[in-house]
């Protein structure tokens, strides 16, 4: 005789799965909630993705740059970019067209123009000047260039010089490094200077906690942009590039942290009235 067995009520799969995903968020660390957060932000994948990009560029700028940003060469300012072309017919040969410049009989400036029938080779990690990157390994090798058995006097110029002559798309790579660079300096000793002295005026309190406070308060009191430009102009026209450099970043960190402080001296005086 065959025994029936008691039947087994379906599974509600996706229920299972909510519970299985509810009990992993109970789980989850602080980083691992905001890791999921901004993978789910497809606009905010996309933007990380190109912030590394830029500052993988700072990080081979040397390499990236095939000309000396601060080689001037005064008869050849203002020159138009020289777009590259990858083919010569069937040919696979990176190239630019050589400039020609005259000047013009109605408006005396110079103007240049394609010469099809001189091509510039382009090589790839071609020797070049001399950089030490990272500011220690010396290195000639560029992205980019010429190359060695090129005539020197042909040089290529991908987004056009400046008045003076010197190659923007350099110059161009260089100021990514240092605009990108000051910014993070700059926020990261906000950070700091936000987090300690917000940490010791809801810790202290008192007559610390009043002090950093009307600090604050002068501080967040002055017109932002006007105080910059005034400080820029205070800078003695004699100091280095890295003494500027310096200067700017400790500039933008002393005007930036008292925003992050006073959440800071919220938090702290919050815990310190909880029972633990």
């Amino acid at each position: 005789m065959a025994v029936l067995e008691p039947a087994r009520a379906p599974v509600d799969v996706p229920a299972a799965v909510a519970a299985a995903d509810e009990q992993r968020v109970f789980v989850a660390s602080q980083w691992q909630l905001m890791w999921w957060r901004f993978r789910k932000h497809k606009v905010a994948v996309a933007s990380g993705v190109v912030v590394i990009g830029f500052y993988l560029a700072v990080l081979g700028a040397d390499f990236l740059a095939y000309s000396d940003p601060n080689a001037s060469e005064a008869q050849r300012g203002l020159m138009p970019p020289q777009p590259i072309h990858w083919f010569d017919g069937a040919r696979f040969y990176p190239h630019v067209y050589a400039l020609k410049g005259a000047r013009d009989p109605q408006t005396f400036k110079r103007v240049y123009r394609p010469d099809p029938g001189e091509k510039i080779p382009i090589r790839f990690f071609a020797q070049g000047f001399e950089y030490r990157w990272l500011g220690v390994i010396p290195a000639t090798r560029h992205l980019i260039g010429v190359g060695a058995d090129v005539d020197a006097s042909k040089t290529i110029f991908l987004l056009g010089t400046d008045v003076q002559g010197r190659d923007l798309w350099s110059r161009l790579m260089y100021g990514t490094r240092i605009s990108l660079t000051i910014g993070l300096l700059g926020v990261t000793m906000s950070l700091v200077l936000g987090v300690v002295l917000g940490g010791f005026s809801g810790f202290y309190g008192g007559a610390v906690d009043t002090l950093i406070q009307r600090i604050i308060e002068i501080l967040r009191s002055i017109p932002t942009i006007p105080l910059w430009m005034g400080l820029a102009a205070a800078l003695p026209r004699d100091w280095t590039i890295l003494q500027i450099y310096f200067a700017i970043t400790i500039i933008i960190s002393l005007l930036g942290w008292t925003e992050l402080a006073r959440v800071v001296r919220g938090r702290f005086l919050a815990m310190r009235e909880e029972d633990f």
